[in-house]
This record gives structure tokens, sequence and C-alpha cells, in this order.
């Protein structure tokens, strides 16, 4: 019974520290997720870089996109791989 009474008159409310920590939050996933495709494209050369180090990859067949998920964003990479190097280049 008291429970009930406290939210009716505004005891049982989030502090308005945590209300303003998740609204940056959101604020910074939706950021994070609207990137322009220049910088998508910046990205997959460089992960191609890295990569072509240790293997051999089909460079024309290698997609990077970012998604939104639930309480974060990923950067997802499909890089379909020709064959595994033997020997490492010294970086």
């Amino acid at each position: 019974m008291l429970d009930i009474l406290g939210r009716v008159f505004g005891r049982e409310e989030a502090p308005s520290k945590e209300i303003a920590k998740e609204r940056l939050r959101l604020v910074l996933v939706h950021d994070r997720a609207t990137v322009s495709p220049q910088f998508l494209e910046l990205i997959k050369e460089e992960v191609i870089g890295v990569i072509t180090n240790y293997m051999d990859v089909d460079e024309e067949g290698v997609e990077v996109s970012i998604h939104n998920m639930e309480r974060s964003v990923a950067l997802v990479a499909n890089i379909p791989i020709r064959r595994m190097k033997r020997a490492v280049k010294a970086v």
C-alpha cells in the first residue's frame, strides 16, 4: 500500500541523474551509428590492410557495416578469405 502511495506522490521516480545518464547514452549510441559512407570505406580499407598481413582476402567481396543493437553499436565485417599466409610480414 505504501508502495502505491509513494508512486502516486512521486517518491519512487528514478533520480534525474539516472535519467540524464540514460539520455546521454542514447545520444552517443545514435551519434556513433550515423557515419558517412566515406567513413565506412576508410574503415574497410584499413581493416583490409591489416588482415592482408596474415591472409589473402577477396577485396572485392569485403563488406563493412554498422548495426544498431539494443544497447550498443556493432561494426560488422564480412571478409572472404582466399587462403592463410604461412609467413607473416614483419610490421
